[in-house]
């Protein structure tokens, strides 16, 4: 019986270990930040940035989940980024149409070119690095034939504002940011409410639930933080509206991955795709979907990272793949497939997104910054090995 808990609790423990290192690492960071004298490294305008500069990090990395869980690869998002940024930026600057038209538009494209790769890979069976290595060339080339080498820019505020606007306060206070207080303040509610209710659900269902003690330590740890973050958004200039699409997305990938049939049968299909083939699942049109859905995101993370430079350029989406992956890998999904939760992946992306922040303000060197980031996803992975070893 000992060993029973013993073991359920490191089971929980593993589970909640991505969280535990992204503390640990704001907590080194702000130590080292201080010691050189510099401003407080958790300030107002830092986490603002946070979230500007990696929302399209944690967008693209929603998609990426779901294409490792199935068991495939998209090597092509960050070209695929690229290249919808640039198609945004012609609707919008040369046939000069309305905002939420290009939006529309940009999005098909991106689940045309979704769909164009997941095709050959659902249903011709090719290797998903092949078909998206193949789409990470073609759409690098389209984007330099589209833009023909310049930048094209400016765009107008309404454009821009979907990644640099922030949330209007409706409460008529100007600081701090009543709305933002008010919104922090509900999803505090909401997260404890979801860890209850999941408790319960998994005693109904004769499953031992994590200890009380992890649980309410976990809560507070993140009730804490959101706490403090919404404190300090309100105190700046409130809620970006980059953080109210992410919360958005989280919480309906979340509850689609948790909650739902079709995304049960994801995680059946990278398990053992043929034991899922033969239970009944329509695998191929899973896949399809799949990158179908990774295409989407892709187009939405490249009008995000196109707004907030105010210019498409050839060169943007250059090594998004990689971070995407990286967060994804560090937020403890599995290389085999079958396994993988979103509330890791927003973790992993947090990680990443504080790191870069917190050696550029160290004045790390982007050499140094590589290797270690490199580094940390290598231990990601050796962890993971060593779980399904042990």
């Amino acid at each position: 019986m000992a060993d029973a808990k013993q073991s359920g609790l490191t089971a929980h423990l593993r589970e909640n270990g991505m969280l535990l290192a992204l503390v640990a690492i704001v907590v080194l960071f702000s130590i080292l930040v201080s010691a050189q004298g510099k401003p407080m490294f958790l300030q107002a305008p830092n986490i603002t940035n946070i979230f500007l500069q990696n929302g399209h990090v944690i967008i693209l990395a929603l998609g990426m989940l779901l294409i490792i869980v199935a068991g495939h690869i998209d090597l092509s998002v960050g070209s695929v980024a690229a290249f919808t940024g640039a198609v945004a930026a012609y609707l919008t600057v040369e046939l000069e149409l309305p905002v939420p038209v290009v939006i529309l538009l940009t999005l098909i494209v991106g689940g045309l070119i979704g769909a164009a790769q997941g095709y050959w890979v659902a249903y011709w069976r090719i290797p998903s690095f092949i078909v998206t290595l193949a789409g990470m060339l073609v759409f690098r080339g389209a984007t330099l034939w589209l833009l023909g080498g310049q930048n094209i820019g400016p765009f107008p505020k309404e454009f821009q504002a979907m990644s640099s606007g922030f949330i209007p306060d409706l409460t008529g206070l100007e600081k701090p940011h009543g709305l933002t207080l008010i919104i922090a303040a509900l999803a505090i509610a909401v997260v404890i409410w979801i860890g209850l209710r999941a408790r319960r659900r998994d005693m109904e269902f004769g499953i031992t639930p994590e200890p009380a003690g992890l649980f309410w330590g976990r809560s507070l740890i993140i009730a804490a933080a959101m706490a403090f973050v919404g404190w300090q958004l309100a105190s700046f200039r409130g809620l970006p509206n980059v953080l109210v699409v992410l919360a958005i997305l989280i919480v309906l990938y979340a509850f689609f991955t948790e909650n739902t049939v079709q995304g049960r049968r994801i995680y059946a299909v990278g398990g053992n795709y043929k034991a899922a083939k033969l239970s009944g699942i329509n695998t191929e049109r899973l896949v399809f979907a799949c990158f179908v859905n990774m295409g989407v995101l892709a187009a939405l993370a490249g009008m995000m990272v196109t707004a907030r430079l105010n210019s498409a350029t050839p060169k943007a989406g250059t090594g998004f793949e990689l971070d995407a992956i990286a967060a994804v890998f560090i937020g403890g999904a599995s290389m085999a497939g079958g396994s993988g939760t979103i509330v890791g992946v927003v973790i992993g992306a947090l990680i990443m997104g504080v790191m870069n922040m917190g050696m550029s303000i160290l004045g790390v060197g982007i050499d140094y910054q590589q290797v270690i980031k490199g580094l940390v996803l290598l231990a990601a992975v050796i962890f993971d090995v060593y779980n399904k070893n042990k």
